[in-house]
């Protein structure tokens, strides 16, 4: 054939573009929208951090599940040790040692989807995630721990954030550094430590760090038990009635509070911060009050997330209504919850969950198997109060308050009794058993060891 044959007029040729134009707009005009992928899992677990890192590994050595059966939802790139951060905040530790790349915690054959949570849909078994995935499952484990509410306390995010600013908290990652950073600057002045009215992780750390920063200033030579002769004074400002939830405890530590000649202001819940001014709601009407500080920690409540509020699943104040002994929730009965985000009342801590994960794990399968799950949780939690001087009181406790102490058991110890002991568990071995035994779903707590 001719070459001229090929040959295009002008006003063909812009015909001809004109038209493909038209197409292709047409083209992106009509483009199918974005995939909404549907997957099914057996169990799907929503959270990674301590409770459901600990789910789902127990779960997947049962040996009863092949790959993909289990999924885990987490947005996070990083799972922290967080009972690891007041070792920070005193100096004791560096921040970077206790956290860990997400999708190294990962099972191998388990499916993960780091992707926030949209909404939960009980009703017909299935999680909606930001990026469009629609999961279905057959059960469902809700353990995405809880959130710090800094925005309770007018004022607060910006005291934080302002390196000048002698405010601090252990409850952030970013900032817990910032906490001994402020310890060793201050030398002189009104010292407070904050507990909130509300929920908070591990109701201890609000004293811990305020003992560990009494130690500091008492070997540097500021703070003595003697107010006459000490730079700093100390105050502890808590929403609650008493030092400790626990009787036993709270005895020990409001005695220890008085010796060392720390001022205890009770029922007092910080609601604001404006400039060196901490403003403390009071109960029953009474008026606020404003206390001057030099150097402020704050502890700030703990708040459910809001996709676990509005599912349907959560009780009044939207923590996941289960029952407080199986785990299982009390209407859905593939739902399950444990840790921080679970109604269970009990103290939130690390060492509550190494007692739930097991008897969860088990009562999943109980169910799985079409059997009643068992009510084996006792309200099992622990909080090693660091108190200064190389010693920790270590409070173990189960529901109602009531002691429940491992090595009074075995020897017959007091643990309200502050020891060097209880010290090296707290620092050392708890976080090398959580590294290397926990996160694999090898460690039920004080049952030890998980074959």
């Amino acid at each position: 054939m001719h070459a001229s044959s090929y040959r295009l007029t002008s006003t063909s040729l812009r015909t001809a573009l004109a038209t493909q134009s038209r197409l292709a707009v047409r083209s992106l005009a009509t483009a199918s929208p974005v995939t909404i992928t549907s997957r099914h899992h057996r169990v799907l677990v929503i959270g990674n951090g301590s409770a459901g890192v600990a789910v789902s590994h127990q779960l997947l050595h049962k040996g009863r599940f092949k790959e993909g059966d289990i999924a885990v939802v987490d947005p996070s790139t990083w799972h922290h040790y967080q009972p690891g951060w007041t070792l920070v905040g005193g100096g004791l530790s560096n921040k970077e040692q206790f956290n860990r790349p997400m999708s190294e915690l990962v099972a191998s054959g388990t499916k993960f989807y780091n992707d926030h949570v949209a909404a939960i849909d009980p009703q017909d078994n299935h999680v909606s995630l930001r990026g469009g995935d629609k999961v279905q499952y057959d059960h469902l484990v809700i353990a995405p721990g809880i959130k710090v509410d800094y925005d309770g306390i007018k004022g607060l995010s910006e005291a934080i954030s302002n390196p000048d600013s002698l405010v601090a908290s252990i409850y952030s990652y970013d900032h817990c550094d910032k906490v001994f950073q402020n310890i060793q600057r201050f030398k002189k002045g009104s010292a407070i430590f904050t507990q909130p009215s509300g929920v908070v992780k591990c109701a201890g750390a609000p004293q811990k760090i305020m003992w560990l920063a009494m130690d500091h200033w008492r070997r540097a030579g500021l703070y003595s038990n003697d107010p006459e002769k000490s730079a700093i004074d100390m105050t502890f400002a808590t929403g609650l009635p008493t030092m400790f939830g626990v009787p036993k405890y709270s005895v020990k530590l409001d005695e220890m509070r008085t010796e060392r000649g720390v001022t205890g202001l009770f029922e007092h819940n910080l609601v604001a911060i404006n400039g060196n001014t901490a403003t403390f709601e009071r109960p029953n009407g009474e008026q606020p009050v404003h206390q001057h500080f030099e150097y402020l920690h704050v502890a700030p409540r703990n708040i459910p997330h809001a996709f676990v509020k509005e599912s349907g699943l959560s009780n009044d104040a939207g923590y996941v209504d289960v029952d407080q002994y199986s785990l299982r929730h009390k209407k859905f009965k593939n739902v399950w919850s444990l840790g921080d985000a679970a109604s269970l009342p009990t103290s939130k801590t690390v060492a509550a969950i190494t007692s739930q994960a097991p008897i969860l794990t088990r009562n999943l399968l109980l169910t799985m198997d079409g059997k009643e799950p068992e009510s084996a949780y006792d309200g099992y939690t622990s909080c090693p109060l660091l108190t200064g001087d190389k010693k920790v009181l270590l409070a173990e406790f189960k529901y109602g308050g009531v002691p429940k102490e491992t090595f009074n058991t075995w020897l017959g110890i007091d643990q309200a009794v502050p020891r060097r002991a209880f010290y090296h568990l707290k620092k050392d071995f708890f976080p090398w058993v959580y590294d290397r035994f926990h996160v694999k779903g090898r460690w039920g707590g004080p049952s030890g060891w998980i074959r």
